[in-house]
């Protein structure tokens, strides 16, 4: 009895369980969950649906209907081409609009009538051409200037003129950024150039006045700065100069007193300095004789001794020279006509000597004796006979020398030809 129980309770427990999951409903914060199939009454509307949003509720089985709609937001980019503004110029628009379902009554009434159940990308493609409709109607009654000098007052109209027909849709427009206006025939881009020219000709003017005033603002700053710099160099002087003629009238005293006692102690010391200078000069005096007239007088004397023994000496032997020359002469006349031979023959020895240490020594291999009286022929039979030796190799010297040994002398290496025995 007790398992069946238990088993009976635990059927129980899961089909409550069962029952409540599929009953039971949480709303999530960016949705709202709508139960279809009840009546209830919203002001002097009577409905037939109840609304639950950011929370939780149970369906009433086998009469309600839970269907959820999602309110996030949407991004949807325009574009509008050939769109005619104010005086005919066709512009095209582009520009970003954040829309989303209307999350507060009254407005989700709209959307649950109109917009429950499609997809999503249907719902963004309403309020895309929603919105390009309301664009195109914004457009017509603005100039091109006024839209593109404000596009913050152009996207406000666009604003106000979408508002009603989105929230007939149940639709809320959260934002709308305009993002680019053009044209094909470039109206704007003049536009564009001449008010850039505009700009850059008053920034110029403003520049150059600008630059004009703070021109003359520096020049005038500079005079000022000048001004005071000049009186304040001419009080530094002014200064400088008093203080310069206060220094000279205090320091005039004091620099005569100095002065004085400078050339007082100067004399004093001069004068003291007197009798010792006249003392270093006779002690100068009594070196000068000690050092140099002494000394000059004994060598003047010892060289007078020395000349006197010199000329002494020279006359003597000028005397005996005299004597020798005397007698050679009495010689030379007692000798006669043979003295000049004998006194040549005295000095040929000397001669000699001399002449021939400046002749240096030769080493002689041939020597060829020639006879002069014999001409030409005999010098050119000589180089012929060495001619032929150096270039044939053949020694006719060596072979007549050889007939005539006796008449020829050998020592060591070196040959004598004799050619002729008168030379």
């Amino acid at each position: 009895m007790f398992p069946l129980l238990f088993l009976i309770g635990i059927g129980a427990s899961g089909a409550i369980a069962l029952t409540v999951k599929n009953l039971y409903y949480v709303c999530q914060p960016n949705e709202v969950l709508i139960f279809a199939g009840g009546s209830q009454r919203s002001g002097n509307r009577k409905l037939g649906y109840r609304l639950v949003k950011g929370g939780n509720s149970i369906r009433t089985p086998l009469l309600e209907k839970v269907m959820r709609m999602n309110l996030t937001n949407m991004i949807i980019e325009l574009k509008v081409s050939n769109s005619y503004s104010k005086g005919g110029i066709p512009l095209q628009v582009e520009g970003v609009a954040n829309i989303k379902i209307a999350g507060e009554e009254p407005t989700i009434h709209n959307a649950i009538e109109r917009l429950l159940g499609k997809p999503r990308q249907e719902i963004e493609k309403i309020a895309k051409e929603t919105l390009e409709g309301n664009l195109r109607g914004v457009l017509a009654s603005l100039t091109p200037e006024q839209v593109n000098q404000d596009k913050i007052a152009f996207a406000k109209s666009l604003l106000d003129e979408a508002e009603e027909d989105l929230e007939k849709l149940g639709l809320v427009l959260d934002t709308l950024q305009i993002q680019n206006i053009s044209d094909d025939v470039r109206y704007l881009d003049s536009l564009g150039r001449k008010q850039q020219a505009d700009l850059q000709r008053d920034a110029r003017i403003a520049e150059a006045e600008a630059k004009a005033e703070s021109e003359v603002q520096s020049a005038e700053n500079q005079k000022i700065t000048s001004v005071r710099r000049l009186e304040r160099d001419i009080g530094i002087a002014q200064a400088a100069a008093e203080q310069r003629t206060q220094d000279a009238l205090t320091m005039r005293a004091a620099l005569v007193a100095e002065a004085e006692a400078e050339i007082a102690a100067e004399l004093a010391r001069i004068q003291a300095d007197v009798p010792v200078q006249e003392e270093r000069i006779k002690q100068v005096m009594q070196q000068l004789k000690a050092d140099v007239i002494a000394p000059a007088e004994a060598d003047c004397k010892r060289a007078i001794a020395e000349a006197k023994g010199n000329a002494a000496t020279i006359l003597e032997e000028g005397k005996a020279q005299a004597e020798g020359t005397l007698k050679l002469a009495e010689s030379w006349v007692a000798a006669g006509e043979s003295a000049r031979d004998i006194f040549l023959l005295q000095k040929l020895e000397g001669l000699l000597k001399t002449l021939a240490s400046t002749v240096p020594e030769i080493a002689v291999k041939n020597v060829t004796v020639i006879d002069t009286q014999s001409g030409n022929l005999a010098t050119q039979a000589a180089a012929f006979i060495t001619q032929l030796k150096q270039t044939s190799g053949v020694d006719l010297a060596g072979a007549i020398n050889g007939l005539r040994a006796s008449q020829a002398t050998v020592e060591g290496d070196d040959e004598l030809l004799v050619l002729d025995e008168k030379a």
